[in-house]
């Protein structure tokens, strides 16, 4: 596990947070994305958090799409399912998505769950703009990420302002401490928001660039500027902007745009945080009749470790933007909701016997249920097999419930798997096993599954 002690904090805990925007303007995705994912950079991630605009959304596609996991979301998971990240949630609409991909460790201490999305598009009727978030607690502490794509061109500036502000003033959250998005610990806002850089003729833009000046363009660019006079904005932070511009450019090339519109080069695709003004924290705490347990220098600290973008990619017109973060925190959770122990030697050849015991009050349900994942799996619905808890009732605390796993449901053939327990009500995996073997089922021989082996000779 990636997140450490952090030597003089008293506690807290970093853990690392990479995230992805990308307007992938409606192409299939590459063959490889590892490199956006910087999966072999140390130390590991445990939290991936990737915003896409403009994922093909025609009728047909996205209807397909809801059956089956859109391609995008299939190549993400087929890349960080082998190296342990679980997908724990998603959200689209239309052409955004947003998922959240977690190391298995995390998943017990990832809760609340809930995701909305607002459209701002040809007057709200049809999402091709407009925002969607995913809001969790995460070892207690709340946190929610905003993925936008606001209005375009050069002269809408102050539309996307208020495109903001409106996705803000309408997002609510079912969870009485957090209703709305500012409610949040930390709010991460990202995605194409499509600001532009302003009052530069072409020629001075593309020079700058050439030379690696970014510098001489920050004071125009519309969202630093915005950022001197509306007070919400103050309130987020960005790292400096020491990359290209990230729009536009001719596809599958790291030349700007050289068609008729001969775009100017902007950086629409951005990534922000905010964390919650104390000042607000502290008339939550006189609101609230629960004591603050707050009482360190700080609970949560946000630090960027990098702010690029990757120009290697060029199936787009946009190019992806990576964010990586340290968010240093002191775990308010740390025992998980339910314990499952594995009972025995688990084989296809009987009934296979496992318990589980609630260890904490939570809203638990009888359509909650336990699942057989096969490690490397991609998500709560990649079972090999699955089995309801205590069907009359729900389990009492600290009660062991014994639940038998029918042989002919089991796999045939060895290999490492892990339980996990669903929770309906919170709509994500709760709790794991220790991970086991199953062993190779002698049905396994006879179904010519493997070849038998006698005296030490293949058959």
């Amino acid at each position: 596990m990636s997140a450490k002690k952090v030597g003089s904090t008293g506690g807290h805990q970093a853990f690392r947070l990479h995230m992805v925007t990308w307007n992938v303007g409606t192409a299939e995705p590459p063959a490889d994305v590892r490199s956006l994912l910087q999966l072999d950079s140390q130390p590991t991630t445990d939290l991936y958090v990737i915003g896409l605009q403009e994922v093909n959304a025609t009728p047909v596609r996205y209807i397909s799409d809801l059956i089956v996991e859109d391609t995008w979301s299939h190549l993400l998971m087929e890349t960080l399912a082998p190296e342990g990240y679980i997908k724990v949630t998603s959200v689209r609409m239309q052409g955004l998505l947003l998922i959240l991909f977690a190391k298995q460790v995390h998943l017990p201490f990832i809760r609340d769950i809930q995701s909305t999305y607002t459209r701002t598009g040809l007057f709200g009727y049809w999402g091709n703009k407009g925002g969607i978030s995913v809001r969790f607690s995460f070892y207690g502490e709340m946190l929610c990420f905003l993925n936008c794509h606001l209005a375009a061109h050069m002269n809408y500036a102050l539309q996307r302002m208020d495109e903001f502000e409106y996705i803000l003033d309408t997002q609510e959250f079912d969870m009485f401490n957090t209703p709305q998005v500012l409610d949040h610990k930390v709010v991460f806002w990202f995605g194409d928001l499509n600001f532009r850089i302003a009052d530069h003729g072409m020629h001075f833009l593309r020079s700058s660039i050439n030379n690696s000046r970014f510098n001489l363009l920050w004071d125009r660019d519309q969202l630093s500027m915005l950022k001197k006079k509306e007070p919400i904005l103050q309130e987020f932070e960005e790292g400096p902007l020491r990359f290209k511009p990230t729009y536009k450019f001719d596809r599958f090339s790291e030349t700007y745009d050289t068609s008729g519109k001969k775009r100017k080069p902007a950086w629409t695709d951005r990534i922000l945080w905010r964390i919650k003004p104390k000042a607000t924290e502290i008339e939550d705490e006189k609101s609230s009749t629960a004591s603050s347990a707050d009482d360190d220098e700080f609970s949560v600290k946000v630090t960027q470790d990098m702010y690029t973008c990757d120009v290697s990619y060029g199936v787009s017109d946009h190019k992806p933007v990576i964010g990586t973060f340290n968010l240093e925190m002191r775990k308010k959770v740390e025992t998980p909701l339910v314990a499952l122990t594995v009972e025995g030697i688990w084989s296809a050849d009987e009934d296979a016997i496992f318990t589980y015991t609630i260890l904490e009050n939570f809203e638990s349900s009888t359509f909650d249920w336990i699942g057989l994942y096969k490690i490397g799996f991609k998500s709560a619905s990649d079972y090999s097999t699955f089995a309801w808890v205590k069907d009359d009732e729900v389990a009492a605390n600290g009660e062991v419930v014994m639940v038998q796993m029918n042989k002919n449901e089991l796999p045939l053939l060895a290999g490492d798997y892990v339980l996990g327990y669903f929770s309906t009500n919170m709509q994500t995996l709760i709790a794991f096993s220790p991970n086991f073997q199953i062993l190779e089922s002698k049905r396994a021989v006879m179904e010519g599954l493997v070849q038998e082996n006698i005296n030490g000779l293949e058959k």
